[in-house]
């Protein structure tokens, strides 16, 4: 899509831009606020790029990387509206068949916020290096090098030899 149509202000056009995006920026929202409803961080982070539209600069990325740096942005506000009742809820208990994949989760979840991030867009999203930069609004090398350190927390964490 052309910048000009986006900043034209055609709503249809605008939804034609971000429907192939909406899927990650719904699983993005999913990972990064889990007791929010995903659909309100989404639809935030919708009305947001509306009003940002304008904004939208090609040059410095892809649409679905500008769009997930601003449901990044929605989900991170919404995780710090969820806080108090986060305190008052009971941490789920783990059941005895879960599998290791709920360890590398609770894993993911004890890394400090800027390397959970790294970890969510660049390996459970599927973002590139370059996309996870403008989501995280850093450098490309930072964000390798926050993988990098991700990546020796988690083996730390799960106690992964090598």
């Amino acid at each position: 899509m052309r910048e000009q149509t986006l900043a034209s202000g055609d709503p249809q056009a605008f939804a034609d831009w971000v429907r192939p995006h909406l899927t990650r920026m719904a699983w993005l929202a999913a990972r990064l606020a889990p007791r929010a409803d995903r659909d309100d961080v989404v639809q935030e982070a919708l009305a947001r790029a509306w009003q940002k539209r304008d904004l939208y600069d090609a040059d410095r990325g892809a649409p679905g990387a500008w769009l997930l740096a601003i449901t990044a942005d929605q989900a991170r506000k919404a995780a710090r509206r969820m806080w108090p009742a986060r305190r008052l809820l009971p941490e789920p208990r783990p059941e005895a068949d879960h599998d290791a994949r709920l360890d590398v989760e609770r894993a993911v979840r004890r890394l400090p916020a800027r390397q959970w991030l790294a970890v969510d867009c660049f390996y459970f999203a599927g973002l590139s290096v370059a996309e996870t930069s403008v989501v995280m609004g850093c450098a490309e090398g930072t964000v390798k090098s926050t993988l990098a350190d991700a990546r020796a927390s988690l083996r730390a964490l799960l106690e992964v030899s090598g």
